[in-house]
């Protein structure tokens, strides 16, 4: 939902402050082209992810927003007319090279989906699924000890705990994005890539991922595709605007959305278009 201009007061209340720090990004992407075929969907972005960090990426719809988040843990590999050019990095290492192991990677950039996609398992099964096959647990207690450590960090384990033999999809729409954040970070990823992970949820459900995602922030870099302006205000230190596949401006979110440098970020964030 865009913001009119009586809005953006309200808006930026609660933003959180950004400090401005020179910090080496943990995923770097440059001169980043992706084409589908012969359409060119996105032109030569370059963008960081920092650690302890929440960036927005907003934009109209099929502005390339969301097509650039599945770069970052090669999801678009999927698709066969999927073309990447350019340079992305993940503590300095390309993430593209050859030598890489898809599957590892995505274990350390991990995705959360905007509609959600649990198992059709258990709720202790889909959280457990990752660790057992990524053998990062030797015992059965190991595994115990990481299914309530993941459904404590997701916000979920005092409402499931008692039972995590029931079926995933049996929880409610915002309990089974809780529970599909909680599968991802059961493997001990260093990033997160959220496509609209509220856009199915109501209000007080979207409050509880929000609130999540803040107490997520300190462990993780988190990178979050959203169409609502408010939200992207709320929950993230930094903003990157798309547009028609281009990235148009970033900055930290305040500036982007008090004083930005760009008449296409400005007319977005006012409404005139998108």
């Amino acid at each position: 939902m865009s913001a009119m201009p009586d809005q953006l007061s309200r808006m930026t209340e609660a933003m959180p402050e950004v400090t401005q720090t020179t910090r080496t990004p943990k995923m770097a992407a440059r001169d980043v082209h992706v084409y589908y075929g012969e359409t060119h969907a996105v032109k030569g972005v370059n963008l960081d992810l920092h650690q302890d960090e929440v960036t927005a990426l907003i934009g109209p719809s099929g502005c390339g927003k969301s097509t650039f988040l599945r770069c970052l843990n090669r999801m678009n590999d999927t698709v066969a007319t999927c073309r990447v050019e350019g340079s992305i990095t993940l503590d300095g290492k390309d993430i593209y090279d050859n030598k890489i192991d898809v599957v590892q990677l995505r274990a350390r950039v991990g995705m959360v989906f905007q509609k959600p996609n649990p198992f059709p398992k258990s709720i202790y099964e889909n959280v457990a699924y990752g660790p057992r096959i990524h053998g990062l647990a030797e015992t059965r207690l190991d595994l115990d000890e990481i299914v309530a450590t993941s459904l404590e960090k997701a916000g979920l384990w005092n409402e499931v705990k008692d039972r995590l033999d029931t079926p995933g999809t049996a929880l409610s729409g915002g309990q089974q994005q809780r529970l599909c954040i909680a599968r991802a970070i059961a493997v001990n990823p260093e990033v997160i890539l959220m496509d609209e992970p509220c856009s199915a949820l109501d209000p007080i459900a979207t409050a509880r991922v929000e609130a999540l995602i803040e107490e997520l922030k300190g462990r993780y870099a988190i990178a979050i595709v959203t169409h609502s302006m408010q939200q992207a205000a709320r929950i993230s230190q930094k903003t990157a605007f798309f547009h028609l596949g281009n990235l148009v401006e970033m900055g930290e979110t305040t500036q982007i959305f008090t004083t930005p440098r760009e008449e296409r970020t400005r007319d977005y964030i006012t409404g005139r278009f998108g």
